[in-house]
């Protein structure tokens, strides 16, 4: 991973940092010399995560879907340099068989999050907000229709902050598949099964890792002319 200099002693906040693809950033960061605070719902996540992360990375329990809590939780922090979130509860299925109050959580959880993060938070100087969205957005699925309009919603949304939160700077990077704790639900030899079949179908011929996120995220964080933009990490899936 490219060495960011410019981290050194930065506030930055990563909702959903205690896993997957928002744990690799917050090491990112941290290795890099951020002073990194990680949130999510599980107190016993985010002490495991911190403890193999270290750099005496802080942790905040905060709930995307509890507005009271975000308010309190921002109103009592000092600004933040960078702030990413991916964070969502994002149950997915076919229409015509993903329950509506499944279909409410989802789009609560990530896009709902996502918006009242942005309103609640407090930016320093030069800061940046990062969303992760993903691929679907652009190339749908019939089986996740909702995902793919929820990932353009959040793409979308982003555009138009970077607009009204100006001169803060405002992001998207859209993954594909990536290998995260997700797919553990799967015995493991039919999630290698997945990742093969899948990664035969790529232009890149692999499958991603959080770290591959990871990297755009802090390239986005890092470059002062970056705004407004949405960077796709999907080894091809979009284009294949």
């Amino acid at each position: 991973m490219a060495t960011y200099q410019q981290f050194q002693n930065q506030r930055v906040l990563v909702v959903g940092g205690s896993s997957g693809i928002g744990l690799a950033v917050a090491q990112a960061f941290a290795e890099n010399g951020a002073r990194v605070t990680i949130a999510s719902r599980s107190a016993d996540k985010l002490a495991q995560a911190a403890e193999e992360i270290g750099n005496h990375v802080s942790i905040a329990a905060l709930d995307t879907t509890d507005n009271a809590s975000i308010e309190a939780f921002f109103g009592s922090a000092e600004p933040w340099d960078h702030i990413v979130i991916s964070a969502a509860q994002t149950p997915t299925g076919p229409v015509g068989k993903l329950a509506l109050e499944d279909a409410y959580q989802a789009m609560d959880s990530k896009f709902w999050g996502a918006y009242r993060i942005a309103r609640a938070a407090k930016f320093a100087p030069g800061a940046s907000l990062t969303f992760v969205s993903g691929f679907l957005a652009v190339r749908p699925s019939k089986n996740s229709v909702l995902q793919g309009a929820i990932n353009a919603a959040i793409e979308s949304l982003a555009r138009g902050l970077a607009l009204e939160l100006s001169p803060v700077r405002v992001n998207t990077v859209s993954p594909g598949v990536i290998v995260t704790p997700l797919w553990d639900k799967l015995p493991d030899a039919d999630r290698q099964q997945v990742f093969a079949k899948v990664a035969d179908h790529l232009p890149a011929k692999r499958v991603g890792q959080p770290q591959d996120i990871a990297n755009a995220v802090l390239y986005l964080a890092s470059t002062p002319f970056a705004t407004g933009s949405t960077v796709l990490v999907d080894g091809g899936g979009a284009i294949a």
